[in-house]
């Protein structure tokens, strides 16, 4: 059974036919499915992996990124929000991000990434990229219903990476 959170966002992104999806997202730091690094926990360096994003639709005009925990205890947690990101954005380097993109408040209560920091067993962390087909004018701290609802009728194509985390690192 997927988390409520999932069947919302599941809607927001299949509003095309069939769901198609050109976009990517990929990861130098770990494969779709496979162990997030050991620095991207929230206990360790607390660093978001490199996020490549390719085949963006050429009428994006801006991008926003969702990273989530739906494993968590109380409900899909949400890590990281990111919005604002120039479509021609091809690559998010540990730490940095450009000037023009704006993040969002997290469920750690902060205005940043956190990463990775399950209670006990394997979590699944999800990097959902968007692509949107205008900036969205949220300010920065917003939370992720707050962003989702900007981002509504705004999706042009979208991609998800998932990497996986284990409370005993």
């Amino acid at each position: 059974m997927f988390p409520r959170r999932l069947i919302g966002l599941s809607v927001l992104l299949c509003f095309t036919p069939f769901c198609t999806s050109a976009m990517k997202i990929l990861s130098p730091s770990f494969s779709n499915g496979q162990p997030l690094p050991r620095e991207c926990g929230y206990r360790y360096a607390n660093r978001n992996p490199e996020i490549l994003f390719s085949e963006v639709p050429a009428n994006a005009r801006s991008l926003a990124l969702i990273m989530d925990d739906p494993d968590a205890p109380a409900g899909t947690f949400v890590h990281w929000l990111v919005w604002n990101l120039p479509p021609a954005t091809a690559r998010l380097l540990p730490g940095k991000l450009s000037a023009e993109a704006c993040e969002g408040r997290n469920h750690f209560g902060q205005v940043r990434y956190d990463g990775p920091a399950p209670p006990s067993g394997v979590h699944h962390y999800f990097f959902r990229v968007f692509a949107l087909d205008a900036p969205l004018s949220l300010p920065t701290g917003a939370d992720r219903r707050e962003l989702e609802r900007a981002m509504e009728g705004h999706v042009l194509d979208h991609a998800t990476l998932m990497g996986v985390f284990s409370a005993h690192r």
